[in-house]
């Protein structure tokens, strides 16, 4: 005769049994769905919605995103989505680089998920990105590019990092940080004379900017450093005890998009790039500015740039400023006699002095005093006093 526990035991065995068969018959029931629905919709090209960018006179062919290769350097909050978007829209291939594992607290990123934990950012990047895009070539790099021996091999993999593996990528995305890895890309790609778009967020996480980087023509990174930079202080000393740095997976997404959305454009070459694209969270206000380069620069490399860029501008044909005659309008006859006069009221609005009237609702501040006019309380009436007369009445207040 069966124990007690021995019949719990077989309860539970048939429990978990018939719920194993549950769970099969809801997965084929919703395998036949899908492949009913597979065969009701059919639609060759996976990226139709995409393609349609071309028929609506965006871009040229928007085809041509999967002959690109661009690289992706920090996998974190900003270059996972990065790295999630550029999938998305077919790009030919992605170099991954990133030496960071994955922890619980970057759940609140909007790509890692919890059983990833423990994993290299770039291995789980990899995982869920080849599921999204099997199309896509992905590259991943699991080491610090800050380091003398890895620095070798990053800057090869921009030099040889295309699809054919005979040529460089077509664009760097730096997603890092910290001032030190971003100072390794600059590096690198002001040697290799390589075009990149640098991003960040800020520490307290409601603003962040995107800044694209040509060699020579606008600003590096070591142009107009940081103070931390310029003064050569090691971060790592600045480090606050029990403080770390906040993060919103909003405001990584909005500096994201901007980033990915002028890598199109820079790619497809469609609409203008922004140079420099700042972000705050705080008032959505949206800065923009163009950055000349340093002729002092610290970078030997930038320089050399600068130097090669200004011999290209200097061998264009120059432009011939052609000026437009502009002939003036000369009536034979006046037959009624119209004659253009100044209105003496208009002048009046205009001025300086007493300024159009504002729309309603709204005041100005303070009224313009009239320079011709003198202040009634600063007005003196001559008396007839002598000065002496005046002198002894102070005296005798």
């Amino acid at each position: 005769m069966a124990t007690v526990e021995e019949l719990q035991s077989r309860i539970k065995s048939l429990e978990e049994e018939l719920s194993r068969e549950r769970a099969s018959k809801s997965s084929n029931t919703v395998r036949h769905k899908i492949e009913k629905m597979s065969a009701e919709v059919v639609d060759s090209n996976p990226y139709s919605r995409l393609m349609a960018l071309k028929r609506m006179g965006i871009v040229d062919n928007y085809e041509r995103i999967r002959d690109f290769t661009v690289a992706v350097v920090g996998v974190g909050g900003v270059g996972s989505v990065t790295a999630e978007m550029l999938t998305r829209c077919g790009i030919g291939k992605l170099l991954l680089f990133d030496y960071d594992k994955v922890e619980l607290a970057n759940m609140n990123r909007l790509f890692f998920q919890p059983h990833q934990a423990g994993l290299s950012k770039v291995e789980a990047a990899e995982r869920t990105l080849r599921d999204i895009n099997p199309d896509v070539q992905f590259e991943v790099n699991n080491y610090n590019i800050t380091t003398v021996e890895n620095f070798q091999h990053f800057m090869d993999r921009i030099c040889h990092g295309n699809l054919q593996g005979d040529g460089p990528a077509d664009l760097i995305l730096s997603c890092v940080d910290n001032f030190e890895a971003r100072m390794a890309i600059n590096t690198a790609c002001n040697e290799l004379n390589q075009n990149w778009i640098e991003s960040g967020v800020s520490e307290n996480a409601v603003s962040g900017h995107i800044q694209l980087v040509k060699p020579g023509e606008t600003a590096c990174f070591a142009c107009a450093p940081p103070l931390v930079v310029a003064e050569n202080i090691d971060e790592k000393t600045l480090k606050r005890e029990g403080v770390c740095a906040a993060s919103l997976p909003t405001t990584m997404g909005v500096v994201a998009g901007l980033l990915v959305q002028n890598t199109l454009k820079y790619l497809l070459e469609f609409g203008s790039v922004s140079y420099y694209l700042g972000y705050s969270a705080m008032t959505d206000f949206f800065p923009m500015m163009t950055m000349k380069p340093n002729p002092n620069c610290d970078d030997s490399f930038c320089r050399k740039r600068q130097q090669e860029f200004k011999e290209k501008e200097a061998a264009k044909p120059k432009e011939e400023n052609v000026e437009e005659k502009v002939e003036e309008v000369l009536h034979e006859t006046n037959e009624f006699g119209i004659e253009l006069v100044s209105d003496p009221q208009e002048d009046e609005s205009t001025s300086d002095v007493n300024p159009p009237s504002l729309p309603k609702g709204l005041q100005y501040a303070y009224d313009v005093p009239d320079p011709n006019k003198t202040d009634a309380a600063e007005e003196v009436g001559d008396t007839g006093e002598s000065l002496e007369d005046l002198m002894a009445k102070m005296k005798s207040m």
